[in-house]
């Protein structure tokens, strides 16, 4: 989608956003909140032409309730406004980059092997929806790909019937988060899983573009893939006694990440050896946000720093938790 810009500022926006697009970027969050900013300077600003430290700054004040990784996010675009303004001989000030001075890690739920199970038996009695007819196919299927894949949401959201190649058993992870390209092989289990499904939403949208098809045979948004998931969650005995921050849907993947490292210990293997490879399988710009992982599993499975006393101390990277 692309955004309109008003502002002083707005043909800045429209060029920094053109440069995203033909460098193969969506930039579409980035776009939004570029928007924001721009209603932002019509209101404050009105009349001004320059992109000063006073306007920076003010946008960059953390605000009542706002958490510093919000912050992060909503500055972050400005920034590269400010940098884009200035590759083009158009002086602007550029917010610093310790703003803020530190995100804060947000500890996921991990789920436990018994609520995985309640929310999957609790999706697949998922009812025949008129407002939505593919509904009690895809939803069973989607969450499933989530967990047993590692997926981001978004991932999942926008695969395409092109993008999954249910001969071969993989998916084409296209333009993810870091903007990212990636395989992903199925396990049979999976794959199986995938084609009976593909087999039954075919009949009702033979033309769709969307693996996982809308009404309109489109993609879905994230807020209804929220909305679906807090409808069968909400309702479980689990969700009334769990404990921590609340799950989310991207704490699949967070379930994901630890269960399998997880398992690797439990077999005997070298969590230094199979790291990279994880990182590298999760679509990680770095390895330091694979590594972060290793805080969670001790916490979740005891036995995991018993058996994991070799991993090098290197790997332990400081957390934030406050």
């Amino acid at each position: 989608m692309k955004y309109p810009y008003y502002s002083n500022f707005g043909i800045y926006m429209e060029g920094l956003v053109e440069q995203k697009h033909s460098l193969g970027y969506p930039y579409i969050s980035s776009g939004r909140l570029l928007r924001m900013f721009d209603e932002y300077c019509i209101k404050h600003f009105p009349n001004e032409h320059k992109l000063t430290f006073d306007i920076a700054m003010s946008w960059a004040a953390l605000r009542e309730n706002e958490h510093p990784n919000g912050l992060l996010r909503r500055i972050t675009p400005v920034r590269q406004l400010a940098k884009y303004m200035n590759s083009i001989g158009v002086k602007a000030y550029v917010i610093p980059s310790n703003i803020p001075k530190k995100q804060i890690r947000y500890v996921p739920h991990i789920f436990t092997s018994r609520e995985l199970s309640a929310f999957f038996k609790a999706i697949d009695a998922c009812k025949v929806s008129p407002f939505s007819p593919g509904r009690h196919l895809v939803i069973p299927v989607f969450f499933r790909l989530l967990y047993c894949c590692g997926l981001r949401s978004s991932e999942a959201r926008l695969l395409t019937v092109s993008d999954v190649d249910l001969e071969v058993g993989t998916l084409s992870i296209r333009e993810s988060k870091g903007h990212k390209n990636r395989i992903i092989y199925l396990s049979d289990d999976m794959l199986h899983l995938c084609k009976v499904y593909d087999e039954r939403i075919r009949f009702q949208y033979p033309n769709r573009m969307a693996f996982f098809p809308n009404q309109e045979g489109s993609f879905y948004n994230r807020s209804l893939i929220n909305y679906w998931f807090h409808l069968f969650w909400d309702n479980l005995d689990d969700a009334k006694t769990c404990t921590g921050n609340p799950p989310r849907v991207h704490d699949f993947r967070h379930t994901f990440s630890v269960n399998r490292m997880n398992q690797w210990v439990k077999e005997g293997k070298d969590i230094n050896a199979y790291l990279p490879y994880l990182s590298m399988y999760l679509g990680h710009a770095n390895q330091a946000d694979t590594d972060y992982y290793l805080h969670l599993v001790p916490e979740f499975f005891p036995i995991f720093r018993e058996k994991s006393s070799g991993i090098s101390e290197s790997l332990l990277p400081e957390v934030d938790y406050e």
